[in-house]
């Protein structure tokens, strides 16, 4: 089974060359894990995030939007841009800035050079650096800058934790390096799912981000309608409920299908991902921002379509649950994806800074719901910080502040996005963005100024 890329990249040089933008999780400190044994479920196979186009790659220094439009006909956007997007800067202001909470994040392999980076990074933009808290798992093998894997997931979690430390400077980040690849039809979930619990049960972590995906479809025993071999996965996350901790996904970069158990074609049809479709985790999905360079909206938010598109549908493996049942004229019987969406598009990427690969040192700019993942935990921590404690699993009070949003209360922090459409990619039709609820950016976006402290009200203490 194959762990879908779900980030696209654009990195600096000219041509559009396939790139890679790895998948991953978020994890917290803890000391002394080095092994830990296979769960006795059904091996998964799993990889980092496909990631598109490399339109733009090891740039000696980033450019302004207004340059990368000239140059690669892309827009491109730093940290500063974001915070001011997403009205991050006035709760910076207040103290929220996700101190004393903990974002986890969980690769295969991880980065060796993942402290560097985000050190360049935050210098490079005038934020605060801060230390990646490194948890090994298992026996992770020595980094080789020559093994494509290896890259892809280094890739994935310097992605992973740049953005997560753009949205919330002051959250301690725990990356959690795992040492079986996310490779088809052997090993990789179980252990990410293992680890997660791990740190979990130890009380490490508030919010977890998972930027890969397993499309259900190729799970073992699924053809025969037996979703044993995903259900049987979720241990993680029923933890994670029962101590409060949230838990994201990203919703795929494949539109409405996703990729077959080769990691390389798509469905014909309809398909949807784990862990982004499991009721207990928020699916996070993609817009696509339109800024000027100070990260002022020049338009509102569309869906992400672009070097991919947002991924989203319904579950085949799961029914509506009740915190859907407000939008099931949407979602009918069944979960729907996405929940909610941040910024995705490539033509419209993150700025990420990598050192990794000695030959490819540089800038790229780097996009896919694979960023809008660890941008979302950064809110969460910031929503975790604000309530004083861990908002938990936020699925019910997303959709209430929406059905506020819907009623034009302003002060639930819910955008609806009602413009574009994850149609069609891969020749499978998709979803369209309209007003409320849809499958193509869930309840929309978040002003963050107003969403950060309605999240810390709605939720339950933990």
């Amino acid at each position: 089974m194959y762990i879908s890329r779900t980030g696209r990249g654009v990195a600096a040089s000219t041509a559009a060359t396939a790139a890679l933008a790895v998948a991953a999780l978020a994890t917290a400190p803890l000391a002394g894990v080095t092994t830990a044994a296979p769960a006795a479920v059904p091996h998964t196979k799993a990889v980092p995030a496909i990631a598109g186009h490399t339109l733009v790659r090891d740039v000696a220094s980033p450019l302004s939007s207004e340059q990368c439009q000239a140059k690669w006909h892309i827009a491109c956007y730093n940290p500063l841009q974001y915070r001011t997007a997403y009205n991050l800067n006035a709760l910076y202001r207040k103290g929220i800035t996700g101190k004393g909470r903990t974002i986890v994040i969980v690769d295969s392999y991880g980065s060796p050079t993942v402290q560097h980076d985000l050190d360049v990074y935050s210098k490079q933009f005038g934020l605060r650096s801060t230390k990646v808290n490194v948890v090994k798992w298992g026996k992770v093998p020595v980094f080789d800058p020559k093994n494509a894997d290896m890259t892809g997931w280094a890739g994935e979690t310097t992605l992973d934790v740049e953005m997560a430390h753009a949205v919330a400077p002051d959250a301690k980040i725990v990356l959690v390096e795992t040492a079986v690849a996310e490779t088809e039809g052997t090993t990789g979930l179980p252990e990410m799912m293992d680890a997660e619990k791990h740190l979990i049960d130890h009380g490490v972590g508030d919010v977890i981000s998972q930027s890969f995906g397993a499309t259900e479809d190729t799970f073992p025993g699924f053809g025969k309608g037996d979703f044993s071999s995903i259900k049987k996965l979720r241990y993680a996350f029923e933890a994670a409920n029962r101590k409060h901790v949230t838990v994201l996904a990203s919703s795929g970069d494949g539109g409405a299908t996703d990729l077959k158990a080769d990691g390389k074609t798509y469905y014909d049809k309809r398909v949807n991902s784990w862990p982004s479709s499991d009721p207990l985790v928020t699916s996070i999905g993609g817009t696509q921002l339109h800024l000027n360079d100070k990260g002022q909206r020049v338009k509102p938010d569309s869906v992400y379509n672009d070097y991919g598109s947002g991924g989203g549908g319904q579950s085949h493996v799961f029914s509506r649950p009740a915190f859907q049942n407000g939008v099931k004229n949407v979602v009918g019987a069944r979960r729907g994806t996405p929940d909610v969406s941040l910024a995705a598009a490539v033509n419209g990427g993150a700025w990420i800074y990598s050192s990794f690969d000695p030959t490819a040192t540089g800038w790229d700019v780097t996009g896919g719901t694979s960023e809008a993942s660890p941008l979302f935990s950064g809110i969460v921590a910031l929503a975790d910080q604000a309530a004083g404690h861990r908002v938990g699993n936020i699925n019910e009070a997303l959709y209430a502040l929406s059905k506020r949003s819907a009623h034009h209360d302003k002060s639930a922090g819910v955008v609806d996005v009602n413009d574009g459409t994850n149609n069609t990619y891969e020749g499978v039709t998709g979803y369209k963005a309209v007003n409320g609820y849809d499958m193509a950016t869930g309840v929309g976006t978040v002003d963050a100024l107003r969403f950060v402290p309605a999240l810390a009200r709605a939720s339950h203490r933990g």
